[in-house]
């Protein structure tokens, strides 16, 4: 038998006989990373995990906000036709291959520089990559990136285009292809989802966030806060930095920040990461910031350019990070894994470690800290009901006097619809209130924003963002904050037959008053077709249910995944999975 050294260089091999006449070629096979194996880098232990971080060709993703997370599926397809040959051609059109291809080969049997180059190629900003990002709003000469249901089709099409980048992606779907590539050469790898996601671009650990006196959100600052941020995980052995440091790698693929000069992110170690260690290789500082920054909150003068602190909050960034969870399609919380508990004391110390590695003054952040006690009125944001697009949206804002005098305020309130990135795009609706509290007294206004307001500006993040900027007669401000995830109606998807060509129902109602046109289904699954269906339908009058027909043909047993995307005209990328149990021929 023949056996490969734990340490071989992925990649295209060819296998010859060495005699006296001369070299026999048998044949080309390429080599992998092996989790099965004890002494490679990116052994895993644990057979479950194999199977589901190596071998599972379908996910999930997460996303909406932290108060209302939502779900997707994700086809991978990393053995599917042509898959490897595109993975190993990601490899060999690396600015790393093209500047020394000699040096490139003989790091490929070392997963963190293969996570790396993996991580800039997957964008398209340096180096003619796979993916192009997009967050302007306007996919003209490409694909909304909300309407990709897997990372198959977008592979083959970069390959088929003569390698020009395909249009577009936003973070997860860098983060789905990414998780592809890893798994196809055999570094085992998972997606993750943060919410209230920090992306500080100063290496300050803090981010600030401000406003003016009308209560809108201003989008002045180099630092944002987005919604959710989706990057990868891979596992491997951080020979570099010692055995405490192995484990599970952050890798990030969307193009946020420079690292060495273009964009990439990671290997950061994730146990780096939660200790503080942010002096550690790569990227570390940027990862933790995500996760654990302190936000600062300002009142802006447009007229002065005066800035005035409101209060500093440490801990509303990194919440419910989260993971499609081992052999279920559940989520797993594994917020625990990136930081301490929130507010407790190793939190706070991982926290000041990070800021003395960094030279930061320890004092900035904390300094502007608003006592709790101090602050003269607490505030929230109640839903009433579920938001869905078509309806109304119901709130209700809870005031409550903290001291133990009346308070007068005016509470100047807003409601602009923002993409995920927590971009401000357009006010959809404001008003004004004076309030008058006594002592401990707690007041609720009830808040209508109407469906004719907001419609016409909502992105296809389907996302609002509720402000009420509460300015006392004393001179002290508190701001109270809510965003807003709307759903979208639901589409059913009908349990496929096995074994066989058969249709397959999708049902789906129009709860609008009024038509829907451009009604288009997407549909594809690893092993039921051989490449994604583009189906258009008729138009749909009001309140009118329509049911789609198409077909499937397994082309193998076992467990599969069906994915299907539906868009019109007023609703965007409503998804939909259904699992399918193949029965051997």
């Amino acid at each position: 038998s023949i056996t490969s050294p734990a340490n071989a260089a992925i990649g295209r091999y060819r296998l010859g006989i060495k005699n006296s006449s001369g070299v026999s070629i048998l044949g080309t096979f390429v080599l992998l990373f092996n989790p099965w194996l004890p002494e490679d880098e990116v052994f895993m232990p644990d057979n479950a995990h194999r199977q589901e971080y190596v071998l599972s060709e379908f996910g999930l993703l997460f996303a909406g906000s932290a108060n209302r997370i939502s779900q997707f599926g994700w086809n991978y397809g990393q053995f599917q036709d042509e898959i490897l040959d595109i993975c190993l051609l990601v490899l060999d059109r690396s600015l790393s291959y093209r500047k020394d291809s000699t040096a490139d080969l003989r790091r490929r049997n070392d997963p963190k520089y293969i996570g790396r180059v993996l991580s800039a190629m997957v964008n398209s900003n340096d180096d003619n990559g796979v993916l192009q990002g997009n967050w302007s709003g306007n996919y003209s000469g490409g694909e909304s990136p909300s309407s990709w249901t897997g990372s198959v089709d977008i592979l083959r099409k970069w390959k088929n285009s003569g390698f020009r980048p395909v249009r577009y992606g936003q973070c997860w779907v860098f983060a789905g292809v990414l998780n592809t590539v890893l798994r196809c050469l055999g570094i085992p790898s998972r997606p993750i989802s943060n919410f209230n996601s920090a992306h500080d671009t100063d290496m300050t650990l803090t981010i600030d966030v401000y406003y003016d006196a009308q209560g809108n959100p201003l989008n002045i600052a180099s630092d944002s806060v987005w919604n959710f941020h989706v990057w990868n995980e891979g596992w491997f052995a951080r020979s570099d930095l010692g055995a405490s440091y192995n484990g599970w790698q952050i890798l990030d693929a969307t193009p946020q920040e420079r690292s060495s000069g273009i964009f990439q992110c990671g290997p950061a170690s994730l146990t780096a990461i939660k200790e503080g260690d942010v002096d550690l290789v790569y990227d570390s500082p940027f990862v933790f910031a995500e996760v654990n920054a302190d936000r600062i909150t300002w009142l802006y003068d447009n007229r002065t350019g005066e800035k005035k602190k409101i209060y500093s909050e440490t801990k509303s960034i990194g919440q419910n990070t989260s993971t499609k969870a081992v052999g279920s399609y559940s989520r797993q919380d594994v917020t625990d894994n990136y930081k301490f508990q929130e507010g407790s004391p190793k939190e706070r110390e991982a926290y000041r470690k990070a800021q003395r590695k960094l030279n930061l003054d320890i004092l900035s952040a904390t300094s502007a800290k608003l006592p709790e006690a101090e602050k003269p009125i607490s505030g929230k944001f109640k839903l009433e009901g579920l938001p869905e697009i078509g309806k109304d949206v119901s709130l209700l804002l809870q005031l409550t006097n903290l001291a133990s005098e009346k308070r007068k305020l005016t509470a100047n309130l807003t409601a602009w619809s923002i993409i995920y990135t927590g971009k401000p795009i357009r006010e959809v609706w404001k008003n004004s209130l004076k309030v008058d509290l006594g002592p401990q007294e707690e007041k609720s206004f009830p808040i209508k924003i109407s469906y004719n307001e907001y419609q016409e500006y909502l992105t296809t993040d389907n996302m609002l963002r509720a402000t009420a900027l509460c300015q006392m007669e004393e001179g002290q401000d508190t701001v109270v904050e809510r965003d807003i995830t709307l759903d979208n109606p639901t589409i059913v998807l009908g349990q496929a037959k096995v074994g066989q060509a058969t249709k397959v129902e999708a049902n789906f109602t129009n709860p609008l008053d009024e038509e829907l046109k451009e009604c288009l289904l997407q549909v594809e699954g690893s092993d039921l077709l051989a490449e994604k269906l583009r189906l258009e339908f008729p138009p749909l009058k009001a309140k009118q249910s329509s049911q789609m027909h198409f077909e499937v043909s397994p082309s193998k047993s076992g467990t599969k995944q069906l994915l299907i995307n539906f868009s019109c005209n007023k609703f965007q990328d409503i998804k939909a999975f259904e699992t399918i149990t193949v029965a051997p021929n």
